[in-house]
């Protein structure tokens, strides 16, 4: 039985959920001792972690949906996914590395054939900017190596906390918050917290959880904002965390229909590497132009 299966059959098996809840013979009258009450912030905690933890059985493979082989590309490949998806920063990147390999490779690049490679992206001329920016500071300030640590990260152009947030998490192994938009969107709907800046969603979801799961919650619930959560139809009927869900119902509930809204491998699809690790269980995407 896949994860999905199981987290299905876990919510439909969950007598008081969302989805399985089954209602009594004589409706009660709603009164002050049957109202739900405020959930409390240690509930809350709680409820969080155990979505943690239901995502890692859904999501076990859960990784960077960027192809990179060392920590310079993971940051030019994140600065290049800005306003757009991850699929097309991936098959545009092979190209960049094999005309720029290095920090000082990318530092003498002519701004116009920079743009030109990166164009599929979107924002090429601010991407180029930023990019010949960050190679120049690390040819110059580190050496030409991309630094481990929070505060040189964000001292590159162009590599705000999210960057190296991701850079620090899968290149360093150093534990940070992603918070893209998916995961702002989800951490909001689960009511974990009403931020709607970044930094302060990275810091209020940081006091939730150990440091030792920052990285791979990111991993988690960015993957189910991509593949079930979506953000104008979440797939509710299909959820396997619904029945923890306080949002449960904003999307599509009927389970057929539901069904057909997942993406990439929940929903028999290509994911958006084309170098996935070796456990993802869906297929690799196409390169640019492949039929």
């Amino acid at each position: 039985m896949t994860a999905q299966a199981k987290g299905a059959e876990r919510v439909s098996a969950e007598p008081n959920s969302a989805v399985g809840e089954q209602p009594s013979a004589k409706p009660k009258k709603a009164t002050k001792a049957t109202k739900a009450k405020p959930e409390s912030r240690l509930a809350m905690i709680r409820r969080a972690r155990r979505i943690n933890r239901e995502l890692a059985e859904v999501y076990p493979y859960a990784h960077p949906e960027l192809d990179f082989r060392n920590p310079f590309e993971l940051l030019v490949a994140t600065v290049l996914s800005a306003q757009t998806t991850d699929l097309r920063v991936n098959q545009t990147t092979p190209a960049v590395f094999a005309r720029y390999p290095t920090p000082e490779d990318m530092a003498a690049a002519v701004p116009e054939e920079l743009e030109e490679i990166i164009r599929p992206t979107g924002f090429f001329r601010a991407k180029t900017k930023s990019l010949i920016g960050l190679s120049t500071a690390l040819r110059d300030r580190f050496d030409g190596e991309v630094p481990g640590r929070l505060d040189d990260l964000v001292s590159l152009p162009g590599a705000g906390r999210k960057t190296a947030n991701v850079v620090l998490g899968n290149a360093f192994g150093v534990p940070g918050l992603t918070v893209d938009t998916h995961f702002g969107r989800l951490v909001r709907r689960w009511k974990w917290t009403e931020q709607e800046d970044p930094e302060k969603v990275e810091a209020e979801i940081a006091a939730i959880f150990p440091k030792s799961e920052w990285t791979m919650l990111s991993h988690r619930v960015i993957f189910h904002g991509r593949r079930i959560c979506h953000s104008r139809k979440p797939a509710c009927g299909a959820c396997p965390i619904a029945h923890l869900c306080p949002s449960y119902g904003e999307g599509e509930t009927d389970p057929e229909k539901a069904r057909k809204l997942l993406k990439y491998e929940m929903g028999g699809y290509p994911g958006q590497r084309l170098n996935p690790p070796p456990d993802y269980p869906g297929k690799a995407a196409a390169p640019m132009g492949a039929v």
